[in-house]
């Protein structure tokens, strides 16, 4: 049997446990997700989807229950560099150039200077943007330091990205853009996607999945499967696109009105 690449099991975490302040930000999440898929993750704000995200990184501890990726504990598939990240900022050093930047994770892993400098030119090529190897992220625009920062997650070639909202501050064309190239990314890589966002239309353009999620403490109250085929600018269009994205967002009013 195929390995799960993320296995939720009675997630429960409550931030500042025992105090006045104290929070419970997830309880009793259970999630599977297999390699390859592309699983969005959507909720009203403030649900826990970040929190979520980041237990599964192992940057931050669930409270109860367990967290296993590709079968390994959480903290070790960390350890073992086993997933990348991409954030809503890019994170670039404006000192490092762009090259530079997708080559730091590579460097701290103690790779040689010819191989990072070839793993680099090789994931510019990917996220189409060889060209830009010696600029600063100063000098790019806002969608063009997302592509940096998706490539500098993949330049080790993790078997999990994690993503949080990280098309959230681009403009809409941009953002169209920035979701066409993910899937085309995704789709070249072989790579599973969690990704975290308020979009209801980009969850159901970009999924294979989409879990809704109540308000905290947040629950996983629905799991939603999206087959649209291969998407395009047609798919947008599409009669079978619209469906899919009243019934998010029936799911999401469902949960809504049972709080």
């Amino acid at each position: 049997m195929t390995e799960c690449a993320v296995r939720a099991e009675g997630i429960t975490k409550i931030f500042n446990q025992g105090r006045p302040n104290e929070v419970c930000a997830l309880t009793d999440v259970d999630l599977a997700i297999e390699p390859g898929e592309f699983v969005s993750l959507i909720g009203p704000s403030g649900c826990g989807k970040s929190t979520l995200l980041r237990v599964i990184a192992s940057l931050t501890e669930p409270t109860e229950g367990q967290i296993s990726v590709y079968g390994k504990t959480a903290e070790q598939a960390r350890l073992d560099r086993d997933y990348g990240m991409a954030f809503q900022h890019s994170g670039l050093f404006d000192w490092r150039s762009v090259s530079r930047n997708i080559e730091l994770p590579l460097e701290l892993m103690g790779w040689s200077k010819d191989k990072r400098q070839k793993r680099a030119g090789e994931m510019l090529e990917l996220v189409k943007l060889g060209q830009f190897a010696n600029h600063h992220p100063a000098e790019l625009s806002g969608g063009m330091r997302q592509r940096v920062a998706i490539a500098r997650a993949l330049s080790f070639n993790p078997s999990l990205l994690l993503m949080d909202e990280p098309f959230g501050a681009l403009d809409e064309m941009t953002r169209e853009h920035m979701q066409t190239e993910l899937l085309r990314i995704w789709s070249e890589t072989g790579t599973t996607v969690v990704f975290v966002t308020h979009s209801i239309p980009e969850s159901v353009y970009l999924s294979t999945r989409v879990v809704v999620m109540s308000a905290r403490p947040g629950r996983i109250s629905t799991e939603i499967p999206v087959d649209l085929g291969g998407r395009n600018a047609d798919t947008r269009e599409s009669p079978g696109f619209f469906a899919k994205i009243t019934e998010v967002r029936e799911a999401l009013r469902a949960v809504e009105g049972a709080e």
